[in-house]
Order: C-alpha cells, then sequence, then structure tokens
C-alpha cells in the first residue's frame, strides 16, 4: 500500500515539475514577444516547483523497497566462513620465479 502511495506522489511530483517547466517557457516567451527584459519568475511557478520537489522526496522513500543489510556479519549469516573467505592460503612463487630469473642460487 505504502509503494502505490509512493509511486503516485513521484508521479503527481513528475507531473507538477513539467507543468512547472513549461509555465517558465511560457512566461518567457511572452516576455520575449513583447520585448520586455526578463525578469525574476512568478512566485507561483516557484511555489509549484518547490511543492513538486517536497512531494518526490518522500513519495521516492516510499516507493523504494526495503533496505538490505550490507554489514559484514549480514553477509556472513547468508553464507558460510568457506564461501566468505575462499582463496589460496598460501601461494607458491617458486615456479614462476625460476622461469623468470633463472637459477638464483649464488652460493657458487
Amino acid at each position: 500500500m505504502t509503494q502505490v502511495l509512493g509511486q503516485a506522489l513521484v508521479g503527481i511530483a513528475c507531473l507538477a515539475l513539467l507543468h512547472a517547466a513549461f509555465s517558465t517557457y511560457e512566461h518567457l516567451s511572452i516576455l520575449k514577444a513583447l520585448s520586455r527584459p526578463t525578469t525574476t519568475l512568478p512566485t507561483s511557478i516557484i511555489v509549484e516547483a518547490l511543492v513538486s520537489l517536497l512531494l518526490f522526496i518522500p513519495g521516492i522513500a516510499l516507493a523504494s523497497g526495503p533496505l538490505k543489510d550490507v554489514t559484514y556479519r549480514g553477509e556472513l549469516a547468508k553464507r558460510s566462513i568457506d564461501d566468505a573467505d575462499a582463496r589460496m592460503g598460501f601461494i607458491r612463487l617458486s615456479k614462476r620465479g625460476k622461469a623468470l630469473f633463472g637459477d638464483l642460487d649464488r652460493s657458487k
């Protein structure tokens, strides 16, 4: 129920913001046609944009799903330690070292 309410708030906020943008475009085009200097926007357009923002923020919070646990403890609750730490304990580099540097026995 809250997810549907959140989606509705987001939709209304987007429509209000689009209407505010269209009203701004229309206001500026009328000023340009009358050769008047551009002044500040009417307060009704500014209020409409701010109301759309104030509707969007709780709407997106309600529409989103529940937060997931991102801690290491929460990850280990789903997995075993063998799955979480599946890496080699020791790595031998002696084979690669002989191929790269040859025999490094300097006692001879």
